[in-house]
């Protein structure tokens, strides 16, 4: 009998994981190898994430973390990989080279916002042409299948979307890591339950690098994941969940778009807020300000410990909310998800007045230099 592990009604077979094991592993092995010799390197060459008006640690801390963790991502690959040279696959390794590269320019000289959206189209424009495009809504709203242009047009939005939205909810030690585990995970298991080993062992690797680096990002952090680490966290994530969309079975998500929604849907609705109110007020939405949803609770005095692990939590509520209700209609299913979040976000506004607790200037990270 095949061995199995049955998780909120989902069925696991353990031998079909054993290269995401050993991907996970390694991806582990050698990020925490890594970012010791990133900290040392940073310290040496003085590459800091500097304290500013609109950041939250209070010391220079290194940077670059993602440095290390993209490391240990390709080193499992391509140990664990087969080499297919599929269109798919040497577009997306082609594109986190790029992105990668872009990241750590933009951790030391600091690239205009242009600049970088440029690149992320062009990217997202390269992988929609290799063949990751949302092709179907599926039945949502009444809508199927999509013309050509839409398709191409969806899937820019959606990588360029959810590439940024990760690297803007990167604000606080172990958020952005925290959420990037979460997703990935959730994909790779169901990129497995599709039989796309691929994109399965590319999503374990990267969150065995991820979990390796929380280690050393857990307030107090060590070190930062950088915009290196942060762009190619969320382009990832993005590119694998059109994947997932288009290897799903009915069988095994019958709303496939709605479950994708809900692995990125705090980092997506909290970007969107964010630059609907800046709008509003007549400002640039890509003007920095303290407006996320972690300012909202370090702003009312709670630790950035405390505020990590409740947006977490609230991830992996969304998670297991939207698989749970996946038999009921999708439009249902999204004005949840909506309402929950909008909900959410009024509360933890004015969460300060319900516990009174006073500010007490907590700082992202309280560690000195050596």
């Amino acid at each position: 009998m095949k061995s199995h592990f049955q998780l909120l009604q989902v069925n696991l077979q353990f031998q079909d994981y054993k290269f995401a094991i050993l991907c996970f592993i390694t991806a582990f092995v050698v990020t925490m190898l890594c970012i010791p010799v990133i900290i040392k390197l940073a310290k040496k060459y003085n590459l800091y994430d500097m304290p500013s008006e609109r950041k939250e640690h209070l010391f220079p801390i290194p940077t670059m973390g993602g440095i290390a963790v993209v490391a240990g991502m390709m080193t499992a690959l391509f140990m664990w990989l087969p080499a297919r040279y599929e269109a798919m696959q040497v577009s997306f390794f082609f594109s986190i080279i790029v992105i990668f590269c872009m990241g750590i320019m933009d951790d030391v000289k600091n690239l205009s916002a242009r600049y970088k959206f440029l690149i992320q189209i062009g990217l997202a424009i390269l992988m929609a042409t290799a063949g990751i495009r949302i092709t179907s809504f599926e039945g949502l709203f009444g809508i199927y299948d999509l013309p050509l242009a839409a398709q191409y047009t969806f899937t820019l939005l959606t990588i360029v979307g959810v590439t940024n939205a990760f690297n803007l909810i990167d604000g606080i030690d172990g958020l952005a890591g925290g959420l990037g585990f979460m997703s990935l995970t959730t994909l790779g298991i169901f990129l497995t339950l599709n039989r796309d080993m691929t994109s399965a062992l590319i999503a374990f690797s990267l969150a065995g690098g991820i979990v390796a680096f929380l280690y050393f990002n857990l307030n107090p952090a060590k070190i930062f994941l950088g915009d290196t680490g942060s762009l190619v966290l969320g382009f990832s994530i993005a590119v694998l969940c059109i994947r997932l969309m288009q290897v799903n079975t009915a069988a095994t998500l019958p709303h496939a778009p709605l479950f994708i929604l809900g692995i990125v849907f705090i980092p997506v609705f909290d970007t969107i807020r964010v630059f609907a109110i800046r709008i509003w007020k007549g400002k640039s939405p890509f003007q920095a300000d303290k407006t996320h949803i972690h300012h909202m609770l370090t702003k009312s005095g709670f630790s950035h410990v405390f505020a990590s692990r409740l947006i977490c939590c609230l991830h992996g509520f969304i998670l297991i909310e939207v698989y749970w209700l996946r038999t009921m209609r999708a439009e249902y299913i999204l004005l949840i998800l909506t309402a929950f979040m909008l909900i959410t976000t009024v509360v933890l506004k004015h969460i300060h007045v319900l516990f009174k607790k006073p500010a007490t200037g907590l700082s992202r990270s309280f560690i000195e230099l050596d």
